[in-house]
């Protein structure tokens, strides 16, 4: 298993290869954002892409986000 840390103790991306051949990469903060690639790469920019959908979602909703939106942005 591979772990990718985004920086600023974001979250997480787990990258494990499947039986089948395919490689999966999970967002433990973010339950239920899997995503699979044909390469490692592509499950993990799938994931990624997956998991700030998920962060959205949530903050538009007014849902907890393991990430709040103004540690996100910068006021210009």
């Amino acid at each position: 298993m591979l772990t990718i840390e985004i920086e600023r103790d974001m979250l997480t991306i787990e990258i494990e290869r499947d039986e089948d051949g395919r490689w999966i990469g999970e967002v433990p903060e973010l339950p239920g954002v899997i995503a699979y690639g044909a390469s490692e790469e592509e499950a993990r920019k799938k994931s990624a892409a997956l998991a700030l959908r998920v962060i959205a979602d949530r903050i538009e909703h007014g849902e907890p986000a393991p990430i709040e939106a103004h540690d996100l942005f910068a006021a210009a």
